[in-house]
């Protein structure tokens, strides 16, 4: 009873999220499209690696509000057309402490803070904002970090065109192990290469 319980304050509680994301105002046109492309990546990853499908709940949150800390950072440097200056850049790279900032009084039963939080890690420690490096980064932000750079080098941006898949596929390939978690790398070229993903028409 107590299980059947707490499964069910978690669907809502999965429930209440999608909903309030669905009307935060973002202030740039991309980043509600982008967590949505990469959160159904990132789950279809997870599913390929063969994670239960309770950790796969707590990835699809992580996913759906891994860039929210970017409602705190001025349109204007969200749709900047020109090179970002140092004070510009370092505005940026501080959406994933925003964001876990934003969310730290919520108590969720999966590690969704820590995926919004360490998203831009890398596995070498080269990532932002703590520099941590390989297992230090949880397994849920590790694949979300792939996700994002597959959808973020496909789509069109502000300042550039979609640059294709070949552009994203390479650049996930040979920097496998290095940058990102080898087996999340496996899993997303697999699922474009034999299992026919294609990210939504938007």
């Amino acid at each position: 009873m107590e299980k059947a319980k707490n499964q069910e304050l978690k669907i809502s509680l999965e429930k209440i999220v999608f909903a309030l994301v669905s009307i935060v105002e973002y202030p740039d046109p991309f980043t509600a499209v982008h967590q949505s492309q990469v959160t159904r990546l990132a789950c279809e990853m997870a599913k390929e690696m063969n994670l239960p499908a309770e950790q796969i709940t707590g990835l699809r949150i992580g996913g759906i509000l891994h860039d929210i800390g970017k409602i705190r950072i001025p349109p204007e440097i969200l749709l900047n057309l020109n090179p970002l200056n140092k004070v510009e850049m370092s505005m940026i790279q501080s959406h994933p402490q925003l964001g876990y900032d934003i969310l730290t009084e919520v108590e969720f039963p999966w590690p969704v803070k820590q995926t919004v939080l360490q998203h831009h890690e890398r596995m070498d420690g080269s990532g932002y904002p703590k520099g941590l490096s390989g297992e230090k980064i949880i397994l849920e932000a590790r694949i979300i970090a792939v996700a994002d750079v597959m959808e973020d080098i496909v789509s069109e941006r502000p300042y550039r065109p979609g640059l294709g898949l070949d552009k994203a596929r390479e650049e996930i390939s040979k920097n496998r192990g290095i940058l990102y978690e080898p087996k999340a790398v496996d899993a997303c070229l697999k699922l474009f290469s034999k299992k026919g993903f294609k990210f939504a028409a938007v």
